[in-house]
């Protein structure tokens, strides 16, 4: 079985999808953490290749293609990206949303000192609200222009989980019981 999530920014798309890793014995792939090794090579944060990606193609291909050779050469596997659903279409796809008042609260409190390297340091909540909405525009439109696929439509998905009051651990929990109603069908 091969399982895509995606899903709005402190959503815990890649903590839940560790999770399902972790405990159901399958490997995990994370398009983010690519799209975060390939802006940190080129000496950028996630949202100045992310703009870059708006006039370069590559910036989204190079790692598109990844996912769809995975998605053509394993199973049995778990991947967190926003566009993992359209490359791996025989996946069961998962979205996860929140509010993006409490994603940006999740972020924010998670990065306090401890930054990502392809992140920028947030100084505000306000401020990591904004940059995730403009990260979440961005990036729609990238997919817009170079697929003409709307990530954030939510008839893309076989379900849709809002996670805003949920923990991981119950986010997980929902997730396992799909995916064993999945493999009994």
């Amino acid at each position: 079985m091969i399982i895509t999530l995606s899903g709005l920014p402190g959503s815990g798309k890649t903590t839940v999808t560790k999770m399902i890793a972790e405990r159901l014995n399958m490997k995990w792939h994370s398009m983010g953490d690519l799209r975060g090794k390939m802006a940190k090579e080129r000496g950028m944060t996630i949202d100045e290749l992310n703009k870059l990606g708006m006039k370069e193609a590559f910036t989204d291909k190079e790692i598109d293609e990844y996912q769809k050779n995975l998605g053509q050469t394993e199973d049995n596997f778990v991947v967190d990206g926003w566009m993992s659903w359209h490359f791996i279409p025989h996946s069961l796809k998962i979205f996860l949303k929140i509010d993006p008042d409490e994603g940006a609260r999740r972020i924010f409190e998670a990065r306090k000192g401890k930054g990502r390297e392809d992140e920028p340091e947030y100084t505000s909540l306000e401020e990591t609200k904004r940059v995730l909405e403009e990260r979440v525009r961005n990036s729609q439109k990238r997919y817009l222009k170079y697929y003409e696929v709307d990530y954030l439509n939510p008839d893309n998905y076989d379900v849709i989980i809002d996670t805003t009051h949920m923990t991981p651990e119950e986010s997980f929990q929902k997730i396992q019981k799909l995916i064993k109603e999945k493999a009994e069908s």
